[in-house]
């Protein structure tokens, strides 16, 4: 006769979820990185360097101006004069207010970019924000105890 080692009545069973929660955590990692890659379209543009915070709403709508000009909504190619139809398609496909973000190249004049801007207001945009490049260069501090003043910065 064959004897168990525990007693009759006290056998438990356990499921070990430690291996799913490891697959299921690298599931989420994978899906961060690969989600703001797949929002824009990339046309090789050059981002401007400025000191930024990243937007964290995952309601947005982002713009690209490339080099040559060529326009983009999200995935989009938009032809020229469509900018202000094909935003405001995107915005009315959400119920709610949505977090417009325009990426230009560094090389853009300033006046597409604000024509940009202009459209997307005129298409119904209400939050606004520019993509840049983060600037890892140190903030400028102040080595007194007076309080700090940007009228100082002024030449």
């Amino acid at each position: 006769m064959r004897r168990s080692l525990l007693p009759p009545g006290n056998t438990t069973a356990k499921v070990n979820v430690v291996p799913i929660i490891d697959v299921a955590l690298v599931l989420v990692v994978i899906l961060l990185i690969t989600a703001p890659v797949l929002t824009a379209r990339d046309m090789g543009i050059t981002l401007p360097q400025a000191r930024t915070k990243s937007p964290s709403d995952d309601l947005k709508v982002s713009i690209t101006v490339g080099k040559d000009g060529q326009i983009a909504v999200d995935e989009d190619i938009v032809p020229p004069g469509g900018l202000v139809a094909a935003v405001g398609r995107r915005i009315a496909d959400t119920k709610e207010e949505v977090l417009v973000v325009v990426r230009a190249d560094a090389s853009m004049p300033y006046a597409t970019v604000a024509e940009v801007i202009r459209d997307a207001r005129a298409a119904g945009a209400k939050r606004l924000a520019i993509a840049a490049q983060p600037d890892f260069t140190p903030m400028p501090t102040t080595h007194s105890s007076e309080p700090f003043h940007a009228e100082r910065l002024r030449p």
